[in-house]
């Protein structure tokens, strides 16, 4: 690895301090309390009293318990995106558990799992359906028995209010247009373009393929190679490294690479050495080990273009805030849409510079609202 050392204090004291700026206005956004302050004071508790002014208002005033259905979790995003959920659910002192369960990828697993934590009596249910519409009639069954159900990220399909309470979301269109307007720039216009995804047909690939393709449109010298809309990777580290690997026996030329899991396509840059290609320009989410290769490469006189929006493990807190405050009475965040921004551009510098944090781990996320050593001991 290179020496490079990462950020420097001042740069690393504003990246954190417009980190901490942006967290807020969510917050504020959602009448939820700021990530790293507690924030607005809650409501009066059952019985009138004032309640206690570090509480946020989404805790309500009914005890709870609380749990999280990934539909996948042995990665690094999924582990600090739960570390993001049980930092704001200790902020609430009447969740009085929180239970995780990790569907390992497999469908009936993770059905099998929202329908023992039903059984078991939770009370109000994070999921992140991975396999999208599949996983649909088991939130509504939760939903039906009284459990407060909240998906977020991947769209299950169906309708809030009807098969669940509310979906979390993000405008995953959004991220694709940014990849797009930065790969026109830095593409000049003209050139081969790799796309990558998650799971088959899951909303969050196939909406960055529609956000970057009503951009691309109007630039007929940019097109897409392999399979469309994108290429299946699970976002698996493994898997990303035999897809790229086969894409670049099978095209001479790809300029461009663009992925919804920019710390897994970092673990396919060997393939690029072995093949005697040039790393491509890289448009994707952030990834401390992403951020950490590329400052490798750039001193070893092989720097490529690269561009990051936020990996958006925050997004756990308010799908956690939403469900809360259904459950318990307390004030529902205004919005459930969690805002796209863009991270890293090694172009502009704006508006941060490519950022290698040698301070975290190298699988860790350096827009992560979590401090150091709550990263670090999520990541373990």
């Amino acid at each position: 690895m290179s020496s490079h050392t990462g950020l420097i204090p001042h740069h690393r004291a504003h990246m954190r301090r417009t980190t901490l700026i942006w967290l807020g206005a969510l917050a504020m956004a959602s009448a939820a309390c700021s990530v790293n302050t507690g924030g607005a004071k809650a409501a009066s508790d059952a019985a009138g009293h004032p309640a206690n002014a570090n509480v946020p208002s989404w805790c309500g005033s009914t005890k709870v318990s609380l749990a999280l259905a990934d539909g996948f979790g042995d990665n690094n995003w999924r582990k600090v995106t739960v570390g993001e959920a049980k930092a704001e659910v200790a902020k609430c002192p009447n969740v009085t558990s929180f239970s995780y369960t990790d569907g390992q990828g497999n469908a009936q697993k993770a059905i099998s799992d929202i329908q023992g934590l039903v059984a078991k009596g939770t009370q109000a249910l994070v999921v992140f359906p991975d396999a999208g519409q599949a996983m649909l009639p088991a939130l509504r069954s939760a939903f039906k028995a009284g459990v407060t159900t909240v998906p977020y990220r991947v769209s299950p399909g169906g309708q809030a209010g009807t098969d669940y309470d509310y979906f979390v979301s993000t405008d995953f269109k959004q991220a694709g247009v940014l990849w797009a307007r930065w790969l026109v720039k830095v593409l000049h216009g003209k050139g081969n373009v790799l796309n990558l995804g998650g799971p088959p047909a899951n909303s969050q690939s196939l909406d960055e393929y529609q956000g970057m393709q009503s951009v691309l449109r109007n630039y007929p010298g940019i097109r897409f190679v392999g399979t469309t809309p994108y290429e299946v990777t699970n976002w698996d580290a493994a898997l990303t490294q035999q897809v790229v690997t086969a894409a670049l026996a099978k095209y001479p030329e790809i300029d461009a690479i663009t992925t919804d899991f920019g710390a897994a396509l970092a673990s396919s840059f060997s393939a690029f050495a072995q093949a005697g290609r040039q790393i491509p320009a890289i448009a994707t989410e952030d990834a401390n080990q992403l951020a950490c290769d590329w400052q490798q490469q750039k001193d070893a006189g092989h720097e490529f273009h690269l561009f990051t929006v936020s990996s958006q493990n925050a997004m756990s807190r308010l799908a956690v805030d939403v469900a809360v405050a259904k459950a318990s009475g307390g004030v529902i965040p205004k919005s459930t849409v969690y805002p796209q921004s863009t991270f890293e551009d090694s172009v502009s510098g704006q508006p941060h510079p490519v950022t290698c944090d040698r301070s975290l781990p190298m699988n860790a996320f350096v827009s992560s609202s979590l401090t150091n050593s709550e990263q670090i001991a999520a990541l373990k």
